[in-house]
């Protein structure tokens, strides 16, 4: 009869009209979870009886809101914190855990569009680096591009229209109370940019996931103002009830909630594969969940396989995956593209380029003529005349921003900055999210120097600027390089279904190319490899 005890104790939670303090409630053990669930089951999701007492205990104030199957845990609404002691104090509760919220997932910089690394092989004009360094294409005629494979992304939700995205879209649904359930989509942009990484469809311009032909599930867990453990907890047990394959978790912090322990262990028992970044502070210590025993914790490198300053690590990180410049699909219309074209007498052309974070937007063209301005210091400026015309300028010596401030001080109505290295890079011109009055655009660094070269020799050269709409977008993070590895387990668990998630972990491994110098584990085990983990997963009994 004791395990009925907190089947009783729910009769007693009343609705209240106050706004609740919201718990996590783990009970003991399955039966008492059972008989609570099915009291709750019978009533609805707006169960509210009162009339018990336990130990001549007042009965508890509140109201049930979730009951999750998978993890014996129930979501509470409750009164007030003597109502939380009772709940504490109840024989069949393990453990009662109030609502906190993790920081919610963000890029170390994003939604600016980038050139493509030059040493990139590619299958298609837009193609993601990271793709191909993963080898993601070599697996894909042993693993039929992961179809049959259904993956998880915990995130800010999802574009589930975007044209990437919505022939593998499954289902979604939101967890942060904002919508009861139905209104997954995402205002953020980090969710899709995941989602695109893992299981984008690959179309006609090259653009495609890791696993092209998976199936992709969108839990919202994370709104504006963070990760709710509630949310996290209710996203793994969903993952759990749908048996999805891979659940991705780019998100996190430096702790973890026992709860939420709790929910990855089920996970991993369900034969469910977790994997999560390992976090953008760029210190020796992995964040959670990332650095739980059971999840497989990613950092990210660059295009040049070096780990990426923002990556954390530690001896938890397994394995490392691109996560620099990651062009993956954002919600439609909320990318950005620089757009630069140079003329000279009659003759135009468009020349690669990139925007910056802070610039003002030109989302129609503007045309106006170009002035040699040095490195943009107040003493190049003195020397020339910038008033309402674009101000060319040298990379190096100074910062961006202060080249620009330098610029708007000087007259000038945009800036066009020319790398003083190959490629080009992307930085940001103010650090409080603050918005120039000006436009500032960067061009390589050899069609730079022949616009000087034309300007020396007194030809007149007219940029035209606009910073175009895009459903794709670059960003950085350990976020980014998380999906890669989801991507990848959902190749492995397309060609052997029957591998739990260890198997998977050792696999990846095993199989990974070996990068470092790597003293401290920066790197993990090295970079992931799509061709050798599924090769070694259909040879894996």
């Amino acid at each position: 009869m004791k395990l009925n005890v907190f089947a009783l104790i729910l009769s007693a939670l009343l609705a209240t009209t106050a706004h609740a303090e919201r718990v996590i409630v783990i009970m003991k053990d399955k039966e008492a979870f059972n008989n609570a669930n099915q009291a709750y089951k019978m009533k609805g999701s707006s169960y509210a009886l009162k009339g018990f007492k336990l130990g001549g205990q007042q009965a508890v104030e509140g109201q049930v809101q979730d009951t999750l199957e998978n993890l014996n845990t129930l979501i509470v609404d409750t009164k007030n914190e003597a109502e939380i002691e009772k709940l504490k104090a109840n024989p069949a509760v393990a453990y009662v855990e109030k609502e906190i919220f993790h920081a919610a997932p963000r890029p170390v910089k994003g939604f600016l569009a980038k050139a493509q690394p030059s040493q990139q092989q590619k299958i298609g004009q837009k193609t993601p680096w990271g793709i191909l360094t993963v080898k993601a294409p070599q697996a894909w005629a042993i693993s039929n591009k992961g179809q049959g494979a259904r993956v998880l992304v915990l995130d800010t939700g999802i574009d589930d229209a975007h044209p990437s995205l919505k022939a593998n879209f499954e289902k979604g649904q939101d967890f942060t109370g904002d919508s009861n359930g139905s209104d997954y989509t995402d205002k953020v942009g980090h969710g899709t940019h995941v989602a695109g990484t893992i299981a984008g469809v690959m179309d006609r311009t090259g653009f495609t996931g890791v696993a092209p032909k998976a199936k992709i599930l969108a839990g919202r867990v994370c709104a504006e103002n963070g990760c709710s453990n509630i949310a996290i907890a209710q996203g793994i047990n969903w993952g759990i009830k749908e048996k999805v394959d891979v659940i991705n978790m780019s998100l996190g912090g430096m702790w973890s909630t026992p709860a939420e322990r709790q929910a990855v262990a089920a996970a991993d028992k369900a034969g469910v594969v977790v994997v999560a970044a390992s976090g953008n502070n760029g210190t020796n210590k992995v964040s959670f969940p990332a650095a739980l025993g059971t999840v497989i914790a990613v950092g990210a490198i660059d295009s040049n396989l070096a780990k990426a300053d923002f990556s954390q690590w530690g001896p938890e990180l397994a394995i490392v995956a691109p996560g620099v410049a990651v062009e993956s699909s954002v919600p439609q219309g909320s990318g950005r593209e620089a757009h630069v074209e140079v003329s000279v007498g009659n003759k135009s052309g468009r020349v690669n380029s990139t925007t910056f974070q802070g610039a003002k937007e030109l989302l129609q063209p503007e045309t106006n003529v170009l002035v040699a301005a040095g490195l943009g210091k107040v003493e190049d400026f003195a020397k020339i005349n910038v008033k309402g015309k674009y101000a060319l300028i040298a990379r190096g010596e100074i910062k961006f921003s202060e080249k620009i401030e330098n610029a708007i001080k000087a007259g000038a109505t945009g800036a066009v900055i020319y790398n003083n290295a190959p490629g080009l890079i992307q930085g940001a011109l103010t650090e409080d999210g603050s918005v120039l009055p000006i436009a500032v655009f960067m061009i390589e660094q050899q069609v730079g120097l022949e616009i000087v070269k034309l300007l020396t020799a007194g030809e007149a050269v007219k940029a035209t600027l606009q910073t175009k709409a895009t459903d794709y977008a670059a960003f950085d993070g350990t976020s980014m390089a998380s999906p890669h590895v989801a991507g990848v387990v959902a190749l492995v668990k397309s060609a052997n279904k029957a591998l739990n998630g260890a198997q998977v972990k050792a696999i990846l491994k095993q199989t990974a190319q070996p990068l470092g110098p790597n003293t401290n584990n920066e790197y993990g085990s090295g970079l992931v490899n799509a061709e050798a983990a599924v090769s070694a997963a259909l040879q894996a009994k």
